[in-house]
């Protein structure tokens, strides 16, 4: 069972990475329809990553683990409730952009350690797509705004 919710763990990791550059790419070439599809898909991952939440005591996982779990969960639902429920135009107030992003980065890097679990090739993979996500979130917000 551990090395099952190891694997899920890390495809949840690229998916949600992968999922991510998408949104980026797709508002650099404004398309915001495929970008917001992107963004539907992304929040999808939270119920895998609550099952992974949710068995993270009985695998014995260590509290970090499920502090990185819990705050990328805590984005999803922030994402939800702010940008698909009450569709907030909250990137244009500093203040909960800076919360927003920080938020984002905690559980986009929280992930990091998730993909760890499942070996070094998932671990370096997952680094790289972080990096390539990383740097096309600040690269859209300047060029987007948003």
């Amino acid at each position: 069972m551990l090395e099952r919710a190891n694997s899920l763990g890390a495809v949840l990791t690229v998916a949600f990475y992968v999922l991510a550059i998408l949104v980026f790419v797709f508002r650099l070439l404004e398309r915001p329809a495929y970008a917001r599809l992107a963004g539907w898909i992304e929040l999808i991952l939270a119920l895998p990553l609550a099952y992974l939440l949710v068995t993270a005591a009985a695998l014995e996982r260590p509290v970090l683990y499920r502090v990185q779990v819990g705050l990328m969960l805590a984005w999803l639902m922030v994402e939800l409730v702010l940008d698909y429920i009450l569709r907030v135009q909250f990137r244009e107030i500093r203040w909960a952009v800076i919360g927003y992003v920080v938020l984002y980065f905690a559980g986009a890097g929280g992930m990091l350690g998730v993909a760890a679990q499942a070996g070094r090739g998932w671990m370096l993979l997952s680094v790289v797509l972080f990096l390539v996500m990383a740097a096309l979130a600040f690269v859209q917000r300047a060029v987007t705004g948003m």
